[in-house]
């Protein structure tokens, strides 16, 4: 299945939610540090419910962490200023959705880093600043399992 990196997430309910979403889909969930939470925050297990003991979850002490552990595949970085739409690539289990922190995004360099292959975007209305990021991530994960037949791993 595909896995999810959070780089550097700050709002405890979303991971939690994230969380609940890779224990639904098979998905790993890959968390780079600094979080804004601790993984015993009580808003971040309320959002995740029970589902913490079935979900994949990697802390990784920063990006090159997560390079290490993550690479190769393809990595495709989730940014509003994206062009490309989530909708227009082939999604492969094992293929990296990048997202950023909820205040501010992934960071430029982060973005085009050389490890990422593609910027994608999910479109929205003119002049709105950004989706949640959990809800961004359940729509970039459905559409790859999607794709992929809704397979299980």
């Amino acid at each position: 299945m595909f896995r999810v990196l959070f780089y550097c997430p700050e709002i405890p309910p979303n991971t939690g939610n994230a969380i609940r979403l890779a224990a639904n889909t098979g998905c790993e969930l890959h968390l780079v540090e600094p979080l804004g939470f601790t993984l015993e925050d009580k808003q971040l297990r309320r959002a995740g419910l029970d589902y913490h003991d079935l979900a994949r979850v990697h802390v990784h002490a920063d990006l090159a962490a997560a390079w290490q552990a993550l690479l190769p595949a393809k990595v495709y970085a989730f940014s509003a200023g994206a062009t490309r739409l989530y909708t227009e690539v082939s999604y492969a289990p094992g293929d990296v959705l990048m997202f950023g922190p909820e205040s501010a995004g992934l960071p430029d360099e982060v973005q085009r880093a050389p490890e990422v292959t593609e910027r994608l975007r999910l479109p929205m209305l003119p002049n709105n600043r950004s989706l949640n990021l959990a809800n961004t991530t359940a729509i970039a994960v459905y559409e790859g399992w999607r794709q992929n037949g809704f397979a299980t791993p």
